[in-house]
């Protein structure tokens, strides 16, 4: 039953992630109006806004207008509602839990954005770096840290670390290829990552993303000739197996 309220949860929270794609690349605010449709603009009942059930009785498509949905709404409430009960199972309601779903969160709503816009709004990266480096201080023990002072360090290591070495990335990227390889957006979140998680996750985190991204990458660029290709989603699935697993596998490459 825990599993399935924890879910159940994640999907509602999911749901408002959908609001926050929408409107942040918009500059619209996410708090007022209420839900409403992108076509028609009338508001949506709350019946017709509980996560997967009411995607699925409407056959995807708006009840007053019958302009199709994007399935990404759907996709976005599993997701977030899968993750959560992921970082549940492996943290029950720990710090770890509840630092790691903020983060979480905030990377979802970074990948459907740099997916549809490639940006990556310096509100949910700024904000997150502000917001990592003070959680590293008042909850220290999520860096296995004994003071607040402890936790600030590895906080801002764990800042210059990921935004630092993406930055040099994509400086010798630019070199290579005589134009930009790597926006600054990237920096930003690989700071806000390290700020959150660590120097040593950030660098885990940075070697793990091109395993994601290469093969992606290659398949949009020769194949489907597409020169700007969103880093953030790998960025996050990255991240995402770092933080359920990025003790383990560092335990088993440096023993």
């Amino acid at each position: 039953m825990i599993y399935f309220l924890i879910f159940v949860f994640g999907a509602v929270i999911g749901s408002f992630l959908n609001v926050c794609i929408y409107r942040i690349p918009r500059k619209e605010s996410i708090v007022f109006p209420a839900s409403r449709c992108v076509s028609c603009k009338k508001s949506i009942p709350w019946y017709d806004n509980i996560p997967f059930l009411s995607y699925m009785f409407l056959k995807g498509r708006c009840r007053s207008c019958g302009a199709r949905i994007s399935f990404r709404y759907f996709a976005v409430e599993l997701i977030s509602a899968a993750a959560f009960l992921l970082l549940f199972m492996n943290f029950r309601l720990t710090h770890l839990f509840w630092v790691y779903s903020l983060a979480t969160f905030s990377l979802i709503v970074v990948t459907f954005i740099d997916i549809e816009f490639q940006i990556i709004p310096d509100r949910i990266s700024i904000g997150g770096i502000v917001l990592g480096v003070i959680l590293s201080a008042l909850m220290p023990q999520i860096h296995n840290s004994p003071t607040w002072k402890d936790g600030l360090i590895n906080s801002s290591l764990g800042l210059v670390a990921g935004g630092g070495l993406i930055y040099i990335t994509g400086l010798l990227g630019n070199l290579a290829f005589k134009k930009e390889s790597m926006g600054g957006g990237d920096v930003k979140l690989m700071a806000m990552l390290g700020s959150f998680l660590g120097w040593k996750m950030a660098i885990l985190i940075f070697f793990l993303a091109p395993f994601f991204g290469t093969p992606v990458g290659v398949y949009l660029k020769f194949m489907k000739k597409q020169d700007v290709i969103p880093y953030a989603p790998f960025i996050s699935m990255a991240s995402f197996v770092a933080m359920l697993w990025g003790g383990r596998i560092l335990s088993f490459l440096f023993f």
